[in-house]
């Protein structure tokens, strides 16, 4: 199925099923922000956390699933800083490991840029372990490798891990939704 864009009640209903999808993710040795020892419990009251952000449109979050589960989401975090409006933040990007090989995480992130490019953002940033399958996903997705941080975070095992940090600048227009007018509106 293709992503869902989840407004915050639906985020709330959503919560437990996420909740799983982040567990088995982070079980499986993806570098999330969260330990092996994650539980189902906190991890879906970390996801119940997240509703006042996309109430509040600072946070976009999408969910795909199947007939059984979630099997992926992605979130867009909106910087609400006055010199940033015109850029934000891919997280979170995550594939179930069953639901792996077929396409979705490229969904998942093409969903999280349109909006982007629709939200009037020109410049998206992103960080992920460096090594890790996600990152020739970013370079295929036509994203610009920045740089790379040593000992930026640890894997679920608590093992140290570089991070590579990304970039991608898009089509849209600043000022799009943030309240700004351009001279061709006015």
């Amino acid at each position: 199925m293709s992503p869902t864009r989840l407004d915050a009640d639906r985020l709330l209903a959503y919560a437990h099923d996420l909740a799983g999808l982040l567990t088995d993710t982070v079980r499986g040795g993806a570098s999330l922000g969260f330990l092996a020892d994650l539980d189902r419990t906190a991890a879906a009251a970390w996801w119940r956390g997240l509703a006042p952000a996309v109430e509040e449109g600072r946070l976009a979050v999408w969910a795909a699933h199947d007939a059984e589960r979630i099997t992926g989401t992605v979130s867009l975090a909106f910087t609400d800083k006055p010199n940033g409006r015109h850029r934000a933040e891919i997280a979170k990007l995550m594939v179930h490991p069953s639901a792996r090989g077929r396409g979705l995480a490229r969904a998942l992130l093409s969903a999280a840029e349109e909006a982007a490019a629709d939200a009037g953002v020109t410049l998206l940033v992103l960080d992920t372990e460096t090594g890790s399958p996600a990152e020739a996903l970013y370079e295929r997705a036509g994203w610009t490798r920045a740089g790379t941080i040593p000992d930026y975070a640890t894997d679920p095992a608590g093992t140290l891990h570089p991070t590579t940090l990304f970039y991608k600048r898009l089509g849209g227009r600043f000022g799009k939704d943030f309240g700004e007018t351009s001279a061709t509106s006015q």
